[in-house]
């Protein structure tokens, strides 16, 4: 973790300060968490202000940030890196699980707010701080999940949450801003937009709905379709046990797989989607997203286990991988049965390594092959209707008499029961 320096800077706004003590504030420099710096700062709090990188912030949108927790009266700022802890924590298990939830979105925000959540403990206890803070509104899945990691991870702090608590509107908030000069964030526009490694959701005017879409130039680092490449890029990803681990031969982190793939998959317009679905408060919802390293390594990894995992392995580890999806979701990722389930994703991957073949082209994932030395796809042994070494035409003759049997009894019975 390190802190970042503040260059340059105007002197904070002068906001009267109380005896409450230090509240730890999860900040992005949008326009409901500058609302919660100078809200908590009238309210007699002393406010530290920390901002988790989790993939989606440039050096320069980073210092800007810091910048304006100062300048909004913030006594300290942290910058935590939390880019390995979510890739290793989370992402390596959506990758391993193949999990897309409502079999299109790979949960590209929730997870971070998990990571998110225990920088802020660890920021807390480091400052002396007995509170905790988050902007989440009333509505969202993101209060729920902030809320249940806190009190599992740090029962002694107490969280505050203004913006659900005030049930505070937009205008009310850039009112408070203007109030005390600050220029209103530019997040405070149309579209509600979360960028982080695992990819970009977007939510907005047309998301309230089931019918609209966004309009193309909200999407960061994407391609429109009709202005993609009209050649094709083709790559090879090497996995080893379940995990990506180099692009055409060479050797790369699991973090920079992720960013050279988003570049390149965002290049060919792949990776964009909607997912409608079900919310953890009960209500349905609804956003726009982009994840094209997610899409295309989760594409490419499940072509792998196909080949290498028997016809058992992939029924239960698909039906436990979607289980374990809807927990992380819904925010019950501390469930102990959740620990249960990645011994079993885990155990399922010891042969998942191999090399698969794509193909990126006008917004198209195209698998074009894939080998490992534990394919259970053996040539030398039989080829799919055509020949095989294994049995002969009596054994088989013995197979469809037997495995056929409950079939045939039960076609019978419903043939004497009509004569009835």
């Amino acid at each position: 973790m390190r802190i970042k320096p503040d260059q340059n800077q105007q002197k904070p706004v002068p906001i009267k300060s109380g005896p409450k003590g230090i509240v730890v504030l999860a900040f992005s420099g949008g326009l409901d968490t500058s609302f919660c710096v100078i809200y908590l700062k009238e309210q007699g709090y002393q406010v530290v202000t920390v901002t988790v990188d989790t993939g989606g912030f440039s050096d320069q949108e980073s210092s800007q940030i810091a910048k304006n927790a100062r300048l909004l009266g913030a006594i300290g700022h942290y910058f935590a890196d939390g880019k390995q802890q979510l890739y290793d924590q989370f992402i390596s298990y959506i990758i391993k699980g193949n999990i897309l939830r409502g079999g299109v979105y790979p949960l590209c925000a929730g997870t971070e707010r998990f990571v998110i959540a225990s920088k802020l403990v660890e920021i807390a206890k480091k400052v002396g701080a007995k509170y905790i803070a988050h902007g989440s509104t009333g509505a969202g899945n993101d209060q729920i999940r902030f809320d249940i990691a806190l009190k599992i991870l740090a029962p002694e702090l107490t969280a505050l949450t203004p913006i659900r608590d005030l049930g505070v509107k937009r205008e009310e908030e850039i009112e408070l801003l203007k109030k005390y000069n600050f220029p209103i964030p530019s997040s405070s526009n149309t579209y509600s937009i979360n960028q982080g490694m695992l990819g970009v959701t977007i939510g907005g005017k047309e998301t309230k709905g089931s019918w609209e879409i966004p309009p193309e130039d909200v999407y960061p680092g994407m391609t429109p379709l009709e202005k993609t490449p009209d050649l094709p890029t083709t790559l090879i990803i090497s996995f080893y046990k379940g995990l990506p681990v180099a692009i055409d031969s060479k050797k790369m982190t699991g973090i920079d797989i992720f960013n050279h793939l988003a570049k390149i998959g965002g290049k060919h317009g792949v990776g964009k989607n909607i997912h409608l679905g079900d919310t953890i408060l009960g209500i349905k919802g609804r956003i726009v997203f982009a994840a094209p390293a997610a899409l295309i390594l989760i594409k490419a990894h499940k072509e792998l286990e196909k080949l290498v995992q028997t016809k058992w392995q992939s029924f239960w580890k698909e039906i436990l991988s979607d289980f374990y999806g809807n927990l992380l979701h819904e925010g019950l990722y501390f469930d102990p049965v959740m620990q249960d389930i990645t011994a079993m994703i885990n155990s399922s991957q010891e042969n998942v390594t191999g090399d698969v073949r794509i193909k990126l082209f006008k917004g198209n994932i195209i698998i074009e092959g894939c080998k490992s030395p534990y394919s259970l796809m053996d040539t030398e042994t039989a080829v799919y209707g055509e020949e095989n070494l294994m049995w002969d035409a009596r054994d088989l003759t013995g197979f469809s008499k037997i495995y056929s049997l409950q079939s045939t009894i039960a076609a019978s019975v419903k043939r004497k029961n009509k004569n009835l």
